[in-house]
């Protein structure tokens, strides 16, 4: 191709994908990469002849899970291809025909996980070659579309609202997992409210029980209630959770199964009572204990917990047993009830997340602490990634998420030379990092539980 013949186009642009029924998706341009990709979810290979297929769901619009295109494609390839983040995966190659402005040419696309990126879709410099320049300070050079064309581009693909009314009980709208459970809901055609759980009172009467929402507007009728829970308001969300649940809402996880699994050392008797294998736990009041309690635990290193911890937050290494009765007597001497327990040194900062729904592991992760870190912790910089759990972990998590009675729970679990071992069980699992690391649409399954548990047929 001459010189002449090769465009400017910005670092951002439309793409439209005919072959499969694409409108328009958002494009970054990235001479640096060397493979296209574009968002993927539900990944399913199949065979036509003697052909490997694949099929996929795309969610052309950021922050939109409600519109979901269902594509084909014949497999092109199968690479091993690195992701900014460092890790090296397995990924199908397409080929297929894009259309850019008014030229279309075919290019090779991975079908990736890019929820957690700022773009659907990444356009590389193979198909760059030949054809395009790029102005970094420019965008949308060879197309742009307004919000109203891009509405009406994808009018049809709208479902509409003719299922149930489901609200989602949590205190920040913009979290990933709340934003991402309110689009799966939509995206099966059901009414989603978001419930801020500070802003909503009751009334408690025999006769006319209410909720009210800020303002006065009363909230009833739902067909469902979706806890997701911080720790600084259980007690409040829990009696909200029993008022809708007396008033014939199904919560999905219930106030006491949700008290009980932030009750740390009421749960932990709990699965120590049925037999689930734990980490050696120690509990006392008095300071005049605490040597012999450190011993219970086979002395330092050990973790030190506070009985409220969430998200990593709340728990201590001590490396000696100095330091271990040191941070213990200073947390009694200000009235703090902690756990102390064995620390897993043959874990080396791992541990695995298994999400349960309804009775079934639906999917796992493995999580690594970040360097210097003693604890997995991914709001704290750590890695996940996807893994296969062995049967005997797949028991523990289900089991342990029975004995609390929680229909949705994130387990954790710490591999140990004494075989696996239970952690903690989390009644608001966050999605974010679960569905980076496996690429499963794990908001849609909480949904799916719920039209299974009130039989709605879609």
């Amino acid at each position: 191709m001459k010189e002449k013949d090769i465009k400017i186009i910005g670092s951002e642009e439309w793409c439209v994908f005919e072959e499969f029924g694409i409108p328009a998706i958002k494009a970054r341009i990235d001479s640096g990469a060397k493979t296209s990709s574009i968002q993927a979810n539900n990944i399913k290979i199949f065979l036509k002849g003697t052909a490997e297929w694949v099929r996929f769901e795309v969610n052309p619009i950021q922050d939109n899970r409600s519109i979901m295109i269902t594509c084909e494609s014949k497999i092109h390839d199968k690479r091993i291809v690195k992701s900014s983040s460092g890790i090296s995966e397995q990924r199908i190659v397409i080929k297929t025909p894009v259309t850019i402005g008014n030229t279309t040419f075919e290019i090779e696309l991975t079908l990736a996980n890019r929820d957690a990126m700022e773009f659907r879709m990444l356009l590389g410099r193979e198909a760059l070659l030949d054809r395009y320049m790029v102005n970094p300070s420019a965008t949308y050079l060879e197309r742009d579309f307004t919000t109203q064309q891009i509405a009406e581009k994808y009018a049809p693909f709208v479902k509409e609202k003719s299922g149930l009314k489901i609200a989602l009980l949590a205190s920040n709208p913009e979290l990933y997992s709340n934003k991402r459970i309110v689009e799966a809901g939509i995206a099966r055609g059901h009414e989603m409210v978001f419930l801020n759980v500070e802003q909503s009172y009751m009334k408690l009467d025999a006769i006319e029980p209410e909720i009210r929402y800020r303002g006065g507007n009363i909230i009833d009728a739902f067909d469902a209630i979706i806890p997701r829970i911080k720790p600084s308001v259980t007690f409040y969300a829990c009696a909200l959770i029993r008022q809708f649940d007396s008033m014939g809402a199904y919560c999905l996880n219930s106030a006491e199964a949700i008290s009980q699994s932030r009750d740390k050392l009421f749960a932990t008797q709990l699965f120590a009572k049925h037999d689930i294998h734990i980490p050696i736990t120690g509990f006392a009041k008095s300071p005049l204990d605490t040597k012999d309690l450190i011993k219970l635990v086979n002395g330092a290193p050990l973790i030190i917990k506070l009985l409220e911890s969430t998200q990593g937050k709340g728990v201590v290494l001590a490396e000696t047993n100095k330091a271990a009765e040191s941070v213990i007597n200073a947390f009694k001497s200000v009235q703090t009830n902690i756990l102390v327990q064995e620390f897993i040194k043959e874990a080396n900062g791992q541990d695995i997340r298994c999400f349960v729904v309804n009775g079934k592991v639906v999917a796992s992760m493995q999580r690594q602490a970040a360097k210097g870190e003693f604890r997995a912790n991914i709001h704290q910089g750590g890695s996940a990634s996807k893994i296969k759990i062995t049967s005997q972990e797949r028991k523990l998590a289900l089991k342990a998420a029975k004995i609390l009675n929680l229909p949705v729970a994130g387990v954790d679990i710490i591999r140990s030379n004494k075989g696996p071992l239970l952690l903690e069980v989390n009644s608001s699992p966050g999605l974010e990092g679960i569905e980076n690391a496996t690429g499963l649409d794990i908001a849609n399954i909480m949904i799916e539980a719920i039209e299974k548990r009130l039989k709605f047929k879609r």
